[in-house]
C-alpha cells in the first residue's frame, strides 16, 4: 500500500451503514445503526465524509466494500454501489469479506461468524490460503472471534483493501454462504396479453 493511499471502504451486510475514509496512515470511521433503509442512506453518508475532510470522489485511489456474509440484500448493496463507483471513476474496487476482517483483528487461523438459525459459519485461513466455509449448528460448541466492534470491522476492511490496491484481485462479488430466505412468489404469473 503506497504511504499516501486515499480509499473509502463501506458495509451494509448487517443492521448498519459502516464506513471507513482511509487517508495514509489516518482512519476516520462512522456507524450508523439502521435495520433498514442502508440504500437510500449509503451514498449520502459517503458524501458526507468526503465532504468533511475537503474531499470529492475523485481524491480516491480505491474502493473497498464488504462482501459477506450478511444479509443478502445488505450486501448486494454494497457491492452494487462499489462496482458503480469503481466503473464510474476508474478507481479499483477490492472486497473484503467478514471472514478476513475478523481474522485480521482475532489473529486465529480459524474465524466464527454467527449466522441465522443459532448456525455459524467457519473459515480456516490454511498455509495454501485456501478457506473452508461450512455452517455449524449450536452455538454453544462455537467461541465466536466477532467480538470487535462494527467501527473495528469497518476500519481493518479500509486497511486491508488499501493494501490489495494495484494488486491482481477480481471485481468484488458478494459471498453467500447459503441460500436467500425468500420465498418464492406463490401468485400466479402475470398474464401478458396479445
Amino acid at each position: 500500500m503506497p504511504p499516501k493511499t486515499r480509499l473509502i471502504a463501506f458495509d451494509t451486510s448487517a443492521a448498519h451503514c459502516a464506513a471507513a475514509l482511509l487517508l495514509g496512515d489516518r482512519i476516520i470511521t462512522r456507524v450508523d445503526d439502521m435495520a433498514k433503509g442502508q440504500a437510500e442512506h449509503l451514498m449520502p453518508m459517503l458524501g458526507e465524509m468526503l465532504t468533511a475532510q475537503g474531499l470529492t470522489w475523485r481524491d480516491l485511489d480505491g474502493i473497498g466494500v464488504g462482501t459477506g456474509p450478511g444479509n443478502f440484500t445488505g450486501i448486494r448493496i454494497s457491492v452494487s454501489a462499489a462496482r458503480g463507483l469503481a466503473l464510474g471513476l476508474g478507481k479499483p474496487a477490492v472486497g473484503v469479506s467478514v471472514f478476513e476482517t475478523t481474522q485480521q483483528l482475532s489473529g486465529r487461523a480459524q474465524v466464527a461468524v454467527p449466522a441465522p438459525r443459532d448456525q455459524a459459519y467457519l473459515m480456516d485461513f490454511d498455509t495454501e490460503a485456501k478457506p473452508v466455509i461450512r455452517p455449524l449448528t449450536g452455538l454453544g460448541a462455537v467461541a465466536f472471534s466477532t467480538d470487535h466492534s462494527p467501527a473495528a470491522h469497518i476500519g481493518c476492511l479500509a486497511q486491508i483493501a488499501a493494501g490489495r490496491i494495484g494488486g491482481d484481485y477480481p471485481r468484488p462479488t458478494p459471498l453467500y454462504v447459503r441460500a436467500a430466505d425468500a420465498a418464492p412468489a406463490r401468485d400466479a404469473a402475470p398474464v401478458i396479453l396479445p
